[in-house]
Protein backbone atom coordinates (compact mmCIF):
# COMPACT_ATOMS: atom_id res chain seq x y z
CA UNK A 1 0.00 0.00 0.00
CA UNK A 2 1.45 3.44 -0.85
CA UNK A 3 1.18 5.76 1.99
CA UNK A 4 2.81 8.89 0.39
CA UNK A 5 2.38 9.79 -3.50
CA UNK A 6 5.55 12.08 -2.88
CA UNK A 7 8.06 13.48 -0.47
CA UNK A 8 6.15 16.76 0.20
CA UNK A 9 2.98 14.31 1.47
CA UNK A 10 5.67 12.03 3.93
CA UNK A 11 7.23 15.75 5.25
CA UNK A 12 3.98 16.64 5.74
CA UNK A 13 2.71 13.77 7.49
CA UNK A 14 5.93 13.60 9.10
CA UNK A 15 5.36 17.82 10.89
CA UNK A 16 1.50 17.05 11.67
CA UNK A 17 1.38 13.94 12.94
CA UNK A 18 4.92 13.80 14.98
CA UNK A 19 5.77 17.19 15.02
CA UNK A 20 9.23 16.42 13.08
CA UNK A 21 10.48 19.17 11.30
CA UNK A 22 12.81 18.22 8.39
CA UNK A 23 13.79 19.90 4.85
CA UNK A 24 12.32 18.73 1.34
CA UNK A 25 16.14 17.73 0.94
CA UNK A 26 16.11 15.21 3.52
CA UNK A 27 12.34 14.07 3.02
CA UNK A 28 12.73 13.33 -0.31
CA UNK A 29 15.99 10.85 0.55
CA UNK A 30 13.87 9.29 3.17
CA UNK A 31 10.99 8.95 0.45
CA UNK A 32 13.55 7.19 -2.24
CA UNK A 33 14.72 5.10 0.09
CA UNK A 34 10.63 3.82 1.55
CA UNK A 35 9.82 3.56 -1.96
CA UNK A 36 13.08 1.58 -3.61
CA UNK A 37 12.67 -0.60 -0.49
CA UNK A 38 16.48 -0.07 0.60
CA UNK A 39 17.73 0.87 3.58
CA UNK A 40 18.37 4.69 4.89
CA UNK A 41 21.48 5.03 6.73
CA UNK A 42 21.28 7.88 8.63
CA UNK A 43 24.69 9.66 9.75
CA UNK A 44 25.49 12.42 11.79
CA UNK A 45 26.51 14.07 15.06
CA UNK A 46 25.02 12.13 18.67
CA UNK A 47 21.53 13.74 19.47
CA UNK A 48 20.67 15.00 15.93
CA UNK A 49 17.06 13.42 15.34
CA UNK A 50 18.34 10.22 13.35
CA UNK A 51 16.66 7.82 15.45
CA UNK A 52 13.89 9.95 15.53
CA UNK A 53 13.27 9.56 12.00
CA UNK A 54 12.39 5.61 12.40
CA UNK A 55 10.33 6.63 15.33
CA UNK A 56 8.22 9.07 13.20
CA UNK A 57 8.03 6.52 10.21
CA UNK A 58 6.86 3.69 12.49
CA UNK A 59 4.35 6.58 13.98
CA UNK A 60 2.79 7.57 10.86
CA UNK A 61 3.05 4.38 9.62
CA UNK A 62 1.01 2.48 12.50
CA UNK A 63 3.69 0.17 12.57
CA UNK A 64 5.69 -1.71 15.21
CA UNK A 65 9.32 -0.44 15.83
CA UNK A 66 11.28 -3.14 16.50
CA UNK A 67 14.96 -1.97 17.41
CA UNK A 68 18.25 -3.73 17.54
CA UNK A 69 20.79 -1.82 19.77
CA UNK A 70 24.14 -1.97 18.52
CA UNK A 71 26.92 -2.26 21.09
CA UNK A 72 30.80 -3.09 21.32
CA UNK A 73 30.68 -7.35 21.98
CA UNK A 74 27.29 -8.04 20.17
CA UNK A 75 27.12 -11.04 18.34
CA UNK A 76 24.53 -13.02 16.22
CA UNK A 77 22.98 -15.11 19.57
CA UNK A 78 21.35 -10.93 20.49
CA UNK A 79 20.47 -9.60 17.74
CA UNK A 80 18.88 -12.70 15.49
CA UNK A 81 17.34 -15.64 18.38
CA UNK A 82 18.44 -18.36 21.13
CA UNK A 83 17.18 -21.47 22.45
CA UNK A 84 15.32 -21.47 25.68
CA UNK A 85 17.75 -24.30 27.08
CA UNK A 86 16.10 -24.32 30.77
CA UNK A 87 12.78 -24.73 28.93
CA UNK A 88 14.71 -27.65 26.32
CA UNK A 89 16.19 -29.38 29.35
CA UNK A 90 12.68 -29.38 31.55
CA UNK A 91 11.09 -30.66 29.11
CA UNK A 92 13.78 -33.16 27.69
CA UNK A 93 13.98 -34.83 31.77
CA UNK A 94 9.92 -35.02 31.62
CA UNK A 95 8.99 -36.84 27.77
CA UNK A 96 12.48 -37.90 26.58
CA UNK A 97 11.02 -38.09 23.11
CA UNK A 98 9.65 -34.18 22.83
CA UNK A 99 10.67 -32.40 20.45
CA UNK A 100 12.95 -29.68 21.71
CA UNK A 101 13.30 -27.37 18.44
CA UNK A 102 9.84 -26.20 17.97
CA UNK A 103 8.47 -22.24 17.65
CA UNK A 104 7.54 -22.35 21.51
CA UNK A 105 11.23 -22.93 22.29
CA UNK A 106 12.84 -20.52 20.18
CA UNK A 107 13.31 -16.64 21.54
CA UNK A 108 13.25 -14.08 18.83
CA UNK A 109 15.46 -11.58 18.72
CA UNK A 110 15.27 -8.12 17.07
CA UNK A 111 16.17 -9.45 13.47
CA UNK A 112 14.14 -12.59 13.62
CA UNK A 113 11.46 -10.38 15.47
CA UNK A 114 10.94 -8.40 12.45
CA UNK A 115 11.20 -11.46 9.75
CA UNK A 116 8.42 -13.30 11.85
CA UNK A 117 6.14 -9.96 11.88
CA UNK A 118 2.98 -10.61 10.61
CA UNK A 119 2.13 -6.75 10.52
CA UNK A 120 3.85 -3.84 9.18
CA UNK A 121 6.85 -3.52 11.31
CA UNK A 122 10.08 -0.81 10.94
CA UNK A 123 13.35 -2.33 12.00
CA UNK A 124 15.78 0.54 13.20
CA UNK A 125 19.33 -1.16 13.73
CA UNK A 126 20.92 2.09 15.89
CA UNK A 127 24.26 2.86 16.14
CA UNK A 128 25.82 0.41 13.89
CA UNK A 129 29.13 2.17 14.13
CA UNK A 130 29.54 0.52 17.69
CA UNK A 131 29.85 -2.87 16.33
CA UNK A 132 33.05 -4.69 14.56
CA UNK A 133 33.11 -5.30 10.64
CA UNK A 134 32.15 -8.65 10.79
CA UNK A 135 28.71 -8.04 12.23
CA UNK A 136 28.42 -5.42 9.84
CA UNK A 137 28.78 -8.10 7.26
CA UNK A 138 26.47 -10.42 8.96
CA UNK A 139 23.94 -7.93 8.88
CA UNK A 140 23.83 -7.17 5.76
CA UNK A 141 23.26 -10.72 4.05
CA UNK A 142 20.42 -10.76 6.52
CA UNK A 143 18.72 -7.57 5.22
CA UNK A 144 19.79 -8.81 1.80
CA UNK A 145 17.28 -11.40 1.19
CA UNK A 146 15.15 -10.74 5.01
CA UNK A 147 15.36 -14.47 5.61
CA UNK A 148 16.99 -16.48 8.61
CA UNK A 149 17.86 -20.50 8.26
CA UNK A 150 17.57 -22.32 11.68
CA UNK A 151 19.40 -25.43 11.48
CA UNK A 152 17.17 -26.81 13.93
CA UNK A 153 13.97 -25.32 12.79
CA UNK A 154 14.43 -24.56 9.04
CA UNK A 155 13.94 -20.75 7.38
CA UNK A 156 11.90 -18.39 8.23
CA UNK A 157 11.42 -15.62 5.53
CA UNK A 158 9.46 -12.38 5.69
CA UNK A 159 6.42 -12.21 3.90
CA UNK A 160 6.96 -8.32 3.58
CA UNK A 161 10.36 -6.64 3.88
CA UNK A 162 10.11 -3.52 6.10
CA UNK A 163 11.67 -0.44 5.82
CA UNK A 164 15.11 -0.65 7.54
CA UNK A 165 16.54 2.78 9.46
CA UNK A 166 19.90 2.21 10.10
CA UNK A 167 21.61 4.82 12.38
CA UNK A 168 25.63 5.88 13.10
CA UNK A 169 27.63 8.45 14.70
CA UNK A 170 30.61 7.80 12.75
CA UNK A 171 32.44 6.68 15.64
CA UNK A 172 34.64 4.22 12.56
CA UNK A 173 34.09 4.35 9.16
CA UNK A 174 31.39 1.85 7.70
CA UNK A 175 32.06 -0.51 5.45
CA UNK A 176 31.70 -0.14 1.18
CA UNK A 177 29.17 -2.90 1.08
CA UNK A 178 26.49 -1.65 3.61
CA UNK A 179 27.04 2.08 1.75
CA UNK A 180 26.56 1.07 -1.38
CA UNK A 181 23.05 -1.25 -0.21
CA UNK A 182 21.88 2.11 1.47
CA UNK A 183 20.55 4.86 0.91
CA UNK A 184 22.39 7.85 2.13
CA UNK A 185 21.24 10.56 4.74
CA UNK A 186 23.14 13.21 6.99
CA UNK A 187 21.42 14.55 9.81
CA UNK A 188 23.89 17.29 11.33
CA UNK A 189 21.90 19.71 14.15
CA UNK A 190 19.49 22.17 13.24
CA UNK A 191 20.24 25.03 12.12
CA UNK A 192 18.46 27.86 14.62
CA UNK A 193 15.46 29.00 13.03
CA UNK A 194 14.91 25.59 12.66
CA UNK A 195 15.71 24.07 16.02
CA UNK A 196 13.18 27.55 17.45
CA UNK A 197 10.40 25.84 15.28
CA UNK A 198 11.20 22.68 17.22
CA UNK A 199 10.80 23.89 20.53
CA UNK A 200 7.58 25.89 19.60
CA UNK A 201 6.27 22.38 17.99
CA UNK A 202 7.19 20.73 21.15
CA UNK A 203 6.69 22.46 24.23
CA UNK A 204 3.39 23.82 24.70
CA UNK A 205 2.76 27.60 25.17
CA UNK A 206 6.50 28.58 24.37
CA UNK A 207 6.97 31.81 23.02
CA UNK A 208 8.81 32.66 20.07
CA UNK A 209 11.25 35.22 21.39
CA UNK A 210 12.25 32.41 24.44
CA UNK A 211 12.76 29.42 21.49
CA UNK A 212 14.81 31.84 19.40
CA UNK A 213 17.10 32.96 22.55
CA UNK A 214 17.61 28.85 23.26
CA UNK A 215 18.47 28.01 19.60
CA UNK A 216 20.65 30.92 19.46
CA UNK A 217 22.87 29.60 22.72
CA UNK A 218 22.85 26.30 21.52
CA UNK A 219 24.26 27.02 18.15
CA UNK A 220 26.70 29.14 19.98
CA UNK A 221 27.78 26.47 22.38
CA UNK A 222 28.26 23.85 19.35
CA UNK A 223 29.85 26.35 16.92
CA UNK A 224 32.16 28.00 19.64
CA UNK A 225 33.48 25.49 21.93
CA UNK A 226 34.89 22.16 21.39
CA UNK A 227 32.77 20.27 23.26
CA UNK A 228 33.20 16.27 24.15
CA UNK A 229 29.70 15.92 24.27
CA UNK A 230 28.00 18.12 22.37
CA UNK A 231 24.56 19.35 23.52
CA UNK A 232 21.36 17.00 21.51
CA UNK A 233 18.22 18.24 20.52
CA UNK A 234 16.46 16.48 23.33
CA UNK A 235 19.20 18.97 25.98
CA UNK A 236 17.61 21.88 23.90
CA UNK A 237 13.94 21.03 24.80
CA UNK A 238 15.14 20.47 28.55
CA UNK A 239 16.24 24.11 28.62
CA UNK A 240 12.98 25.52 26.96
CA UNK A 241 10.79 23.46 29.37
CA UNK A 242 13.36 24.28 32.29
CA UNK A 243 12.72 28.04 31.39
CA UNK A 244 8.67 27.81 31.22
CA UNK A 245 8.65 25.97 34.41
CA UNK A 246 10.53 29.01 36.27
CA UNK A 247 8.08 31.39 34.98
CA UNK A 248 10.82 32.97 31.65
CA UNK A 249 9.36 34.29 28.63
CA UNK A 250 13.10 35.31 27.99
CA UNK A 251 16.69 34.50 29.17
CA UNK A 252 18.92 35.86 31.59
CA UNK A 253 22.42 35.85 32.45
CA UNK A 254 21.72 34.56 35.66
CA UNK A 255 19.42 31.37 34.59
CA UNK A 256 22.08 30.39 32.07
CA UNK A 257 24.83 30.40 34.90
CA UNK A 258 22.45 27.62 36.81
CA UNK A 259 21.10 25.47 34.45
CA UNK A 260 24.52 24.20 32.77
CA UNK A 261 24.26 20.84 34.00
CA UNK A 262 21.52 20.32 31.16
CA UNK A 263 23.73 21.06 28.70
CA UNK A 264 27.00 19.91 29.66
CA UNK A 265 27.80 16.85 30.48
CA UNK A 266 32.06 16.52 31.30
CA UNK A 267 34.18 18.22 33.66
CA UNK A 268 36.21 19.11 30.60
CA UNK A 269 33.42 20.50 28.85
CA UNK A 270 32.08 22.75 31.66
CA UNK A 271 35.83 24.01 32.44
CA UNK A 272 36.13 25.08 28.92
CA UNK A 273 32.38 26.96 29.13
CA UNK A 274 33.70 28.67 32.22
CA UNK A 275 36.45 29.99 30.32
CA UNK A 276 34.92 31.33 27.63
CA UNK A 277 32.49 33.45 30.29
CA UNK A 278 30.29 30.87 31.06
CA UNK A 279 26.28 32.42 31.41
CA UNK A 280 27.44 35.69 30.72
CA UNK A 281 28.92 35.25 27.30
CA UNK A 282 25.67 33.33 26.30
CA UNK A 283 23.78 36.01 27.63
CA UNK A 284 25.97 38.47 25.94
CA UNK A 285 25.74 36.87 22.27
CA UNK A 286 22.13 36.30 22.00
Amino acid sequence: MELWKDHISLKKDMLEKCSYIISDVEAFTIFMALKLKKPLLIEGPPGSGKTEVAKVIAGIMDADLIRLQCYEGLDESKALYEWNYQKQIIDIQRAGDSNVFGQEYLLPRPLLQVVQARQTSVLLIDEIDKVDPEFEAFLMEILSDFQVSIPEFGTVKAETPPPVIITSNAVRDLGDALRRRCVYLYLDYPAINREASILMRKIVNMPPLLALQIARIMFLIRQELQLIKPPSISETLDIGNAALAMGFDELNADFLSRINSLYLKTKEDYDQYSNKGGGKWLFENI
